[in-house]
């Protein structure tokens, strides 16, 4: 993308020394306006400050993390500009985009689609990677050198694969209870046929578990997940990730607590860690 791209501020509001706004653009990646949320600290007054992007799950929007997670205080403590983009495209007019809570609006999964009709605006991964990227270090004061990224669920699948398939573009990696071998479960096997097409072999680099297996690698990895998630065996299946980490030498740190389920209860009583282990990294010498 060249030169500076305008954005819209929808609203700004004082939150633990920092500013958390809501701003809209109109994307080229996906061909309609875009919202997203950031969080400035206190310290990006003073200079650049490490950013770290998190991608939110199936049903959610750019909203749903800043408000229910917890999250500012601890970005603010260390220092972070936390971004939320939205999970899809809206208001696309594609027939059927609206059919199902687990494909099409809300459900980008953050891969680019390649099969039509959603091979026009399905362009989450490249939005994401790239064009939302390319605005935050325009608009705020990011460190474009030490950003980080972490998800939830579907965006935990998303942040697995966007840092698996770009490698030393993050330098900080974490996921709440992610999708973890798409291919394997019915929301993944939904959303590749649908998006992607039916060849299995063009799924393969948007699944983590398969692209470790095939030699990715990214910084040591944090990810949590609840036993009493309800989607656990059936969607998620960490224990596949796990494995191939552990063969692969990919450092991974899983930790599974019982009681806890798939929700922002939760993603917010382990948010500090997840905070802290990223600045680990984004503030690393």
């Amino acid at each position: 993308m060249q030169g500076e791209r305008s954005i819209t501020t929808l609203s700004e509001h004082a939150c633990f020394g920092g500013v958390q706004g809501y701003y809209q653009h109109d994307s080229e990646e996906t061909g309609t306006p875009m919202k997203f949320g950031v969080f400035v600290p206190l310290q990006a007054k003073t200079g650049p400050v490490p950013v770290l992007f998190f991608l939110a799950g199936l049903t959610c929007n750019e909203e749903t993390f800043a408000i229910k997670a917890g999250a500012q205080q601890h970005a603010a403590e260390h220092g972070l500009i936390l971004v939320t983009p939205d999970t899809s495209p809206r208001g696309t007019g594609v027939a059927g985009a609206d059919a199902a809570w687990d494909f099409g609006t809300a459900a980008g999964f953050y891969l680019d689609a390649t099969a039509a009709p959603w091979n026009k605006c399905w362009r989450m991964g490249s939005y994401v990677r790239r064009e939302l990227r390319a605005l935050v270090m325009q608009h705020f004061n990011a460190r474009e050198d030490r950003v980080g990224l972490f998800g939830h669920s579907m965006g935990g699948h998303g942040a697995l694969t966007l840092a698996l398939n770009n490698p030393g573009l993050y330098q900080s990696v974490s996921a709440f209870a992610p999708i973890a071998a798409p291919m394997r479960c019915p929301w993944g096997v939904k959303a590749f046929s649908g998006y992607l097409g039916d060849d299995p072999h063009a799924w393969e680099r948007h699944d983590a578990t398969e692209l470790v297996k095939a030699g990715a690698r990214v910084p040591s990895l944090l990810i949590d997940q609840g036993l009493a998630d309800k989607f656990l065996a059936e969607q998620l299946q960490p224990d596949l990730f796990e494995a191939a980490c552990l063969e692969a030498g990919q450092p991974l740190t899983l930790r599974r607590h019982a009681g806890y389920d798939h929700g922002y209860f939760f993603i917010s009583t382990f948010m500090a860690d997840h905070i802290a282990h990223h600045a680990r990294f984004l503030h690393a010498a």
